[in-house]
């Protein structure tokens, strides 16, 4: 009896405490009903009355392989599928209650709702489709199941790692779309010819605009050269015109004008030759 009551003393405190870790929560039960729900640290129970079971409350992230639904072109795939979720703290003992463990949560709300999911959303796209938008497909299953899941659990996300479609098909999908791809390049080739094209019009009419430019730059500097060149001449023939005229009036006005020009020309020789019965003789002013 003392050495029971020794081994008690002893061993009775290592069993009236328990320690809840972060991103955990602790279900106190006595008698197997729930005390308390604890939070992470040391906390105290009552030996062989009380016990605690814990729940955690991290992010937990499952995968589903095999998976196989139908698009909407009634083509089959198998697909490998990850769901990430967690338990919501406070929600805690409500999982304890109603499904005692997490595993058992996950068959009941997840593993039940993502085969139904998948092929309720992989319906809505084609086999092309879902490969060339897997993006939204993604987002689309994801958001479906946040709708579906109704509990005590967070749908953080979901993930398709893997379609897969019969053989013949996939090589069907690979041809079409290299034959989109094709297209799509050439298309695109045509649009650059075409630009270029227009580039090449462009640069021809703005040379042609410029030699024309050139050309009429040209032609208006030998209209306005012949013009002062017009001028020149007019102003000139009128110049001299008008010192004739201004000598022959001179000259009408004045006739001793004419001996003495002739005087003034003289270069002091006697002419050569007499004109008969003159008495004065001629002189040439030349």
């Amino acid at each position: 009896a003392i050495a029971i009551g020794v081994l008690a003393v002893v061993v009775l405190p290592f069993l009236s405490y328990y320690t809840v870790n972060e991103g955990e929560r602790g279900i106190l039960l006595r008698y197997g009903k729930i005390v308390k729900v604890a939070e992470p640290g040391l906390g105290f129970k009552i030996p062989f009355m009380e016990s605690v079971e814990k729940i955690s409350t991290r992010n937990q992230a499952v995968v589903y392989q095999g998976l196989q639904a139908y698009s909407r072109d009634q083509q089959p795939a198998q697909m490998t599928v990850s769901v990430s979720f967690h338990i919501k703290p406070s929600e805690a003992g409500a999982v304890y209650t109603t499904y005692n463990t997490i595993e058992a949560l996950k068959d009941r709300l997840i593993v039940r709702q993502l085969p139904t999911q998948l092929e309720n959303v992989f319906g809505q796209y084609t086999a092309i489709s879902a490969v060339q938008d897997r993006t939204k497909l993604v987002q689309d299953l994801q958001n479906a199941m946040r709708k579906a899941v109704v509990g005590p659990v967070v749908i953080d996300g979901v993930q398709i790692e893997n379609i897969d479609f019969s053989d013949a098909y996939e090589k069907s999908i690979e041809d079409r779309m290299k034959a989109e791809v094709a297209i799509a390049t050439r298309k695109q080739n045509l649009e650059t010819e075409k630009i270029q094209a227009q580039i090449a019009v462009t640069q021809a009419q703005a040379e042609a605009d410029s030699k024309l430019a050139a050309a009429k730059a040209e032609a208006e500097t030998i209209r306005v050269r012949g013009a002062a060149e017009a001028e020149t001449i007019r102003l000139k023939s009128a110049a001299e015109a008008e010192a004739i005229r201004l000598r022959g009036e001179a000259l009408r006005e004045n006739p001793g004008l004419v001996a003495l020009t002739t005087a003034e020309r003289w270069d002091g020789k006697l002419p050569d030759t007499m004109i008969p019965g003159s008495t004065v003789p001629f002189i040439s002013t030349k």
